[in-house]
């Protein structure tokens, strides 16, 4: 996210921007360390406010406040989502210098390509990351519902961290293609929307929120195991049991996984890091208590986990996210 403010940005004011979304800045330059969902958009707000530039500086010039409104609006009256669709790549072909915004249909399939005007352009992933997102998050609000999509694409190699936050990108994700790109079924683009101008408005004040942790696809098994793991971390999900949740064989819910890139393992774990992160940076609650509430059986355990995760013991951690 900050790839982009760190190009116009001093050091100092990105500092002071992360201390008014309660980010320790010690956070920033901590390799591992994470942030609430919450925090991040705070942090997001900030600096769009702060630059003047609803898209972070992360692209030639800057999207000046009041662009996704304006957006919006001329979207309300399309009679279809693919017409909708097709006006927010004429929107930004008025806004971007370095890239364009096509819709290219073939095969049922209708996608929509962020290609760069000149081949000398270098993408910044982030920059393209959120533009598939607002694409997405757009049309799933003016549908009322989360969109499945065909496939997502980049054009830069799979970022180190990628899996950090691949959660945001359930789905098929390829890297080192043409032009990044999203693609939904035609089917879908056919329907009919009906949205007014208050909702626009209401839309508008929650971003980023809404359009950024909007899921592809939120019936994927991986993010119904979450659910299910989630809600029992405490007393010990298994595998076992999250098969019989979702009515399969341990072995088919294992094969369902792998082919969406992950494990029942990884999934717990991941879920085990988030919530224990989120309770120390929210609450006081004691480092034991948190413990026990994301499923072991001693804190000695936890210590040990916290430090794989984020490089940090927790009650260190929690000291460095805590605003200074």
């Amino acid at each position: 996210m900050l790839s982009g403010a760190r190009r116009h940005l001093s050091p100092h004011d990105i500092d002071a921007l992360a201390t008014q979304a309660g980010i320790s800045p010690q956070l920033l330059r901590q390799d591992g360390a994470r942030v609430t969902r919450e925090q991040f958009v705070k942090m997001y707000e900030r600096i769009a406010l702060f630059m003047g530039d609803e898209m972070l500086g992360l692209w030639s010039r800057p999207i000046r406040a009041g662009a996704l409104k304006y957006l919006g609006l001329s979207l309300l009256d399309a009679p279809s989502l693919m017409v909708a669709m097709y006006r927010f790549t004429r929107f930004w072909n008025l806004l971007l210098d370095d890239y364009r915004l096509r819709m290219v249909r073939a095969h049922g399939v209708a996608t929509i390509t962020i290609a760069p005007r000149q081949d000398s352009t270098t993408p910044t992933p982030f920059g393209h990351e959120l533009m598939v997102k607002l694409i997405h998050g757009v049309a799933s609000w003016l549908l009322g519902r989360q969109l499945p999509v065909q496939g997502v694409g980049f054009a830069f190699p799979r970022p180190a961290k990628f899996d950090e936050y691949a959660k945001l990108f359930p789905g098929p994700v390829l890297f080192g293609q043409d032009a990044s790109s999203v693609s939904f079924s035609e089917t879908v683009l056919r329907q009919t929307f009906r949205r007014t101008r208050g909702e626009l408005l209401d839309f508008v004040r929650r971003a980023p929120d809404d359009w950024i942790f909007v899921t592809f696809d939120h019936d994927t098994t991986t993010s119904q195991v979450r659910d299910f793991v989630a809600a029992r971390l405490a007393s010990g999900a298994s595998l076992g049991e999250a098969a019989v949740s979702l009515h399969m064989s341990e072995r088919a819910l294992s094969r369902k996984l792998a082919t969406e890139g992950t494990s029942f393992r990884a999934v717990k774990e991941e879920v085990r890091r988030d919530l224990a992160i989120q309770r120390l940076v929210k609450t006081r609650e004691p480092i034991d208590r948190i413990a026990a509430s994301v499923g072991f059986d001693n804190t000695p355990a936890f210590h040990r986990a916290f430090r794989t995760w984020t490089g940090s013991t927790p009650r260190g951690y929690r000291r460095r996210a805590s605003p200074v």
